[in-house]
């Protein structure tokens, strides 16, 4: 008998009959160790993927309509947060990490989570007046259901795999990883492991620009590839990058989005940040598809970085199912470890799109064109400043 291959359009028929096989990420895993890649293709056409964690990389668009006399927005605020408005006249666009320039653990995160809510904002912008926008100041409230437009656009999220976080130096560190301990006493980690979309599709062969994807509780699509995108990372036998590599721009109409899968967090003085839900319903295509939509936790591996040294350099390598016990051996001591997404709702997630799929509410359809094959990250190169005194 020949290599198991399947198509999108026979996936698709047997939904549409109700005869597809559909299971989480988690379920399959489960199912690999005690069945081989082949048996599981055989016996499988799709699997469910789902993370909810920390998305600092977001935002949305918004169009407020224009009032009477118009007004070309230059200047703006939302509940006192600045948003950006040099995009047009009424369009602006609400970075999730902005903040309240006398709130600090109040930004960007939160006016789309109370948008999405249902919640009113209190909108204050201002113009220079021009002879086609005439009107120099507005003040008023605005809520979903009063501007035209809120498309969450997010250049870089759904990481394919990120490095765990500890803190070698003697004082206390607050990150984007959370608070980090002196003297290696933590670490943090922010993975869903198994059921993390990109994990399950390490190669990218059915996730690519046009994808469908659970986003925030709506459908959205992968608009490109995310920003730092890095495909040259080193991998481990599973074909899974040690460290952080493949991310995703994803956008949605966020009128359609839950606060059940949108939700603002702060991390204790660094800065607010947004918990986004996203999943992506895999097809097993073949063998090659089952091995990697069924990998475990114990096959994934991240790096421990230090983030107490310059460069945060990796110190040692952990798998998902060490870190997700609780502590780990690290230099000869058992270090608490603790996620910062949540694994739960990852769980929901997935069982919630499979139930999507099974039902035809959720699309399948194949990229309409691949992510990159080859790409890397560069840093910013600090020039002298002579050299931009001869720019200027």
């Amino acid at each position: 008998m020949g290599e198991i291959k399947k198509s999108w359009d026979e996936i698709n028929r047997k939904i549409a009959q109700g005869s597809a096989v559909v299971i989480t990420a988690e379920e399959a895993a489960a199912m690999s160790k005690e069945s081989s890649p082949a048996d599981i293709a055989k016996k499988v056409d799709v699997v469910t993927t789902g993370t909810f964690g920390a998305m600092c990389s977001s935002g949305v668009f918004i169009n407020f309509g224009h009032p009477e006399p118009p007004i070309r927005m230059e200047k703006l605020t939302l509940d006192g947060v600045p948003v950006f408005g040099g995009i047009a006249a009424v369009d602006a666009y609400i970075g999730a990490t902005e903040t309240h320039p006398d709130i600090p653990d109040f930004g960007g995160a939160h006016l789309i989570e109370k948008l999405i809510s249902g919640g009113s904002l209190f909108l204050k912008a201002q113009g220079k007046g021009t002879d086609c926008y005439p009107r120099k100041e507005i003040e008023t409230f605005i809520h979903k259901d009063a501007v035209n437009e809120m498309i969450m656009c997010n250049p870089r999220n759904a990481y394919q795999n990120y490095p765990a976080a500890v803190n070698s130096t003697h004082k206390t560190l607050y990150t984007y990883m959370g608070t980090l301990l002196p003297s290696c006493l933590n670490i943090n980690y922010s993975t869903s492991g198994c059921l993390s979309p990109l994990l399950n599709d390490p190669f990218f062969r059915t996730i690519g620009t046009g994808t469908p994807v659970f986003f925030g509780g709506a459908v959205g699509s992968v608009g490109w590839n995310g920003t730092q995108f890095n495909t040259e990372k080193p991998r481990n036998p599973a074909g899974i990058p040690l460290s952080n590599a493949g991310t995703l721009m994803l956008i949605g109409n966020a009128k359609e989005m839950s606060p059940e899968w949108v939700r603002a967090a702060y991390y204790y003085k660094y800065g607010t940040t947004l918990y986004i839900g996203i999943g992506f319903a895999i097809p097993v295509l073949d063998e090659d598809m089952a091995k990697h939509v069924s990998v475990r936790n114990d096959q994934i591996e991240t790096t421990v970085c230090d983030y107490g040294l310059p460069g945060h350099p990796g110190i040692s390598t952990a798998n998902y199912e060490e870190l997700m016990s609780g502590t780990f051996a690290l230099n000869g001591r058992n270090v608490k470890t603790a996620p910062l997404s949540s694994y739960r709702k990852a769980r929901i997630l997935a069982e919630e799109l499979k139930q999507r799929v099974i039902s035809g509410a959720f699309p399948l359809s194949p990229p309409v064109c691949p992510l990159p094959e080859h790409s890397t990250v560069k840093g910013l190169n600090i020039r002298s400043q002579a050299l931009g005194e001869e720019h200027k």
